[in-house]
């Protein structure tokens, strides 16, 4: 009998001991995934989401969606985190979106604000989480690297008090813009490959003549602003006189100036007006809509422009698969008589994510972002289904946080890992996944391979053609002043960027003189341009 009661009493502690053992490991695997980038929940963490989209559904494959793709299935099994769209919108359909969701104070769990106007809102209505604690245990050390490598400033501008509230974007360093040409016109044309703007002026000039294309074809921005680089822009026309629109510049005496002030502006206007003249730059640039640019340059029409490095993919590859006769080249034009051509820094980040109050699971956005920009392109190179989506041209939209995080000097890796590579040599684990996968394209190109041709012509044109030209101590960065665009700023200097953009289109076409800059100079500075140049050097000091 006393036998028996031992027997029981011992099943029952076994009972309580498996029992706690089971409690005690759920409690470590549940911490483990709140503390850690890569720990798996153990139930699926579900979280809404205001989703940036990208046009034409960001190129995803028939049949998948933006909570059903690649990405999403690849962090439900890795991290067991899942995506609910409640807003899917794209440009300024998101922004508008966005801005009702938080006058609502209806927020979702995860979302993307595009200006520190309204993270200071949220910040200051108690709306969003402290990042803090997640940051410092969720994002992985390469992550804080690639932060790193933009200064201590592009987080600085999400803190507030010593609190983080934002995981904010990284906007890689472009280089100069480029010109992009028609090669086997230059061909036909017996024409050499350009160096300067003169010669980019004669090739357009003789393009106009024997291939009745368009001139230069030219946004009406003109010049890139602070953020990403963009297409169709006349920068290296400024930096050849050492002049930077929209760009803050500070001066050898620790002054600072807004650059679209500077008198040698004055001189690239009068000539620009003379290339408008001449239809060297296009006669019809002040009416083109940016879909209409892509229709000449898709059609035929157009055979030379100004862009970054990326422009195969968009809008070149669209060329490409209309006409695969069509030869598209990169040329590095230089700004200087040295041969170095310049080009502006711009500002490190101009999107922030943010994380509801009250979120259970506010580290899920940089266990994200470790697993989607280190783990996955580092660590985990086999993953064939994402890999995939490179050689598609799939927008990075279509990932849950529509964002990316790298180093500033990504394009110099990218570049060197790509051309390693199809140099023979062996992956190293510094070479990331996405660069393995183009390093497959630019091979499959070399090798005239027919599937994918157009998709493959892009990688090898954008990472290896356009990037080599870019990775020379010829291009020189001059750095600006990086002051952030916020709603209240905006209204500020609304009068003075539409007084600059209305004077410096009235010059080049002509319905202004070029005498015309001086009395710009003079209005911009009346009317609120010395006030704001002091609060730019008043700031500026008290962040450095």
């Amino acid at each position: 009998m006393l036998k028996k009661v031992f027997q029981i009493i011992l099943a029952l502690l076994t009972i309580t001991s498996c029992s706690m053992g089971s409690s005690n490991d759920s409690f470590v695997a549940s911490n483990k995934a709140s503390t850690t980038p890569y720990g798996r929940y153990l139930k699926t963490v579900t979280y809404t989401l205001a989703h940036l989209t990208g046009v034409n559904n960001s190129n995803l494959p028939k049949g998948e969606t933006y909570e059903d793709n690649a990405y999403t299935r690849y962090l439900l099994k890795k991290l067991n985190v899942q995506n609910k769209d409640v807003i899917e919108a794209y440009n300024t359909d998101y922004t508008s979106k966005v801005h009702h969701a938080i006058l609502s104070k209806d927020i979702p769990d995860v979302m993307i604000v595009e200006n520190l106007d309204d993270l200071d809102y949220l910040i200051e209505h108690n709306m969003i989480e402290d990042l803090s604690d997640a940051y410092k245990n969720c994002a992985s050390k390469r992550i804080k690297d690639m932060y790193s490598s933009y200064g201590s400033s592009i987080l600085d501008h999400v803190s507030k008090n010593g609190k983080l509230y934002a995981m904010p974007e990284t906007n890689i360093d472009d280089g100069p813009n480029l010109f992009w040409c028609r090669y086997d016109w230059l061909k036909e044309c017996g024409l050499k490959a350009p160096k300067t703007l003169s010669d980019v002026e004669q090739i357009v000039e003789v393009f106009r003549k024997k291939k009745h294309s368009d001139g230069l074809l030219a946004d009406t921005a003109l010049t890139a602003g602070t953020g990403y680089s963009s297409e169709y822009l006349l920068n290296l026309y400024f930096a050849s006189a050492n002049v930077y629109p929209k760009q803050w510049i500070k001066q050898k005496d620790g002054s600072i100036r807004y650059d679209s002030i500077n008198k040698n502006a004055k001189k690239v206007l009068a000539h620009l007006h003379t290339l408008y003249d001449k239809g060297i730059l296009d006669q019809h640039f002040l009416l083109r809509t940016s879909d209409n640019i892509v229709d000449e340059i898709t059609s035929g029409k157009c055979g030379a422009f100004f862009g970054p490095w990326w422009v195969p993919n968009n809008p070149l590859i669209e060329a490409v698969k209309k006409n695969s006769k069509v030869q598209w080249m990169p040329y590095r034009i230089q700004t200087s008589t040295n041969g170095t051509t310049s080009y502006h820094s711009v500002n490190p980040s101009s999107k922030y994510v943010v994380v509801r109050k009250g979120f259970k699971h506010p580290e899920i956005i940089f266990k994200i972002i470790s697993v989607i920009f280190d783990y996955l392109r580092y660590d985990n190179k086999n993953v064939s289904s994402i890999n995939r989506y490179y050689a598609l041209n799939v927008d990075p939209t279509a990932r849950p946080i529509s964002i990316n995080v790298d180093y500033r000097d990504a394009l110099t890796r990218s570049y060197r890992s790509i051309q390693w590579i199809l140099d023979g040599h062996q992956v190293t684990k510094n070479i990331s996944s996405i660069n393995v996968s183009y390093a497959s394209a630019c091979q499959a190109y070399l090798n005239k391979s027919k599937k994918n041709q157009a998709e493959n012509w892009a990688a090898y044109s954008s990472r290896i053609q356009a990037l080599k030209l870019i990775d020379t101590k010829k291009v020189k960065r001059v750095e600006c002043v990086n002051i952030e665009s916020n709603e209240s700023s905006i209204k500020k200097t609304y009068y003075l960027t539409q007084l600059e953009n209305q004077t410096y289109l009235k010059i080049i076409s002509g319905k202004a003189s070029a005498d015309s800059f001086d009395q710009f100079v003079k209005d911009w500075k009346e009317n609120g341009g010395n006030a704001l140049t002091k609060e730019v050097e008043k700031d500026s000091h008290s962040t450095t």
